[in-house]
């Protein structure tokens, strides 16, 4: 089964060239994302939602024009692995799962995805052969309306100079930048311009 105009060799190189090694959760995203793309009618604008920062970011950004950096790939942390391709617009779209009912006749996928078997203990070569032969077929695919926080792009409105730091940031987050009050995410005792730190706990 093709994964996009991708054939399943095709795609684990690229996936080994994007995202260091051809990760199952990846190669499955990439069905995944075809099986919802497939929902939406030719020509539709589509941003994507992925519920999980697992691999499944890395195969929207591999085979869509979707990504973090044009803000057309939304992460929304449920913890679930899915993903969801909707109409920038109306916000009807096409939401796709691994579905677990549907992994009894696949052992290798079973007991990776429900971390059934560790790591070390898995056998790579089968897994990926299960994987290509699986395809879409133990993942759903349901119709979804997502809800109007989700779309369209933040802009920010301002910007002002932090008066702790002395840099640039969107004014409406406050009197100082984020990173001043407490959020940046570098420990304490290392010159960062004047950047209020985190204190590392005891």
């Amino acid at each position: 089964m093709m994964i996009g105009s991708y054939s399943f060799e095709e795609f684990k190189e690229k996936a080994a060239a994007f995202h260091g090694y051809p990760a199952p959760g990846l190669l499955i995203g990439g069905y995944m994302v075809v099986a919802a793309r497939a929902g939406l009618a030719e020509g539709t604008l589509f941003e994507v939602i992925v519920e999980t920062p697992k691999c499944l970011p890395d195969a929207v950004q591999l085979l869509t024009q979707c990504s973090l950096g044009n803000q057309r790939l939304k992460l929304v942390n449920l913890g679930r692995f899915a993903l969801c391709l909707f109409d920038k617009f109306t916000g009807l779209g096409f939401r796709t799962y691994l579905d677990m009912d549907k992994l009894g006749g696949w052992p290798e996928i079973r007991g990776w995805f429900l971390k059934l078997v560790e790591k070390k203990d898995q056998n790579e070569e089968r897994l990926l052969a299960e994987i290509e032969a699986a395809g879409d077929s133990i993942c759903t695919t349901l119709p979804v309306q997502v809800a109007k926080a989700f779309l369209g792009r933040s802009h920010m409105k301002s910007i002002a100079r932090c008066p702790l730091c002395g840099e640039a940031y969107p004014e409406e987050d406050g009197p100082a930048c984020l990173g001043c009050r407490g959020e940046a995410p570098y420990v304490a005792g290392i010159a960062l311009n004047g950047i209020a730190t985190r204190q590392e706990q005891a």
